[in-house]
């Protein structure tokens, strides 16, 4: 994935789901329509179901990267579906 400029950054790899994805959910509350987001994630549930509930939101999955220490990276684009 090619770097990218994010407006802001959260790591969620120390919450369980669903709470992982209200803590991305607060986050890009504070971001304005087209910023980017970038959250680091755990393997399982959370790489599974946050892309997939930010897309029904209305939000761009613009990458994910598989890190050396088994999370992963998304980047986010806040879409004005919401």
């Amino acid at each position: 994935m090619e770097t990218v400029a994010c407006s802001a950054k959260i790591d969620i790899t120390n919450v369980v789901c669903p709470i992982t994805f209200v803590k991305v959910k607060v986050a890009l509350e504070e971001l304005n329509d087209g910023e980017r987001l970038e959250i680091r994630l755990n393997d399982g549930e959370p790489i599974q179901n946050v892309p997939r509930s930010l897309k029904d939101e209305g939000h761009k999955v613009a990458g994910v990267t598989k890190n050396d220490d088994g999370t992963f990276t998304l980047i986010v684009v806040k879409g004005g579906l919401q």
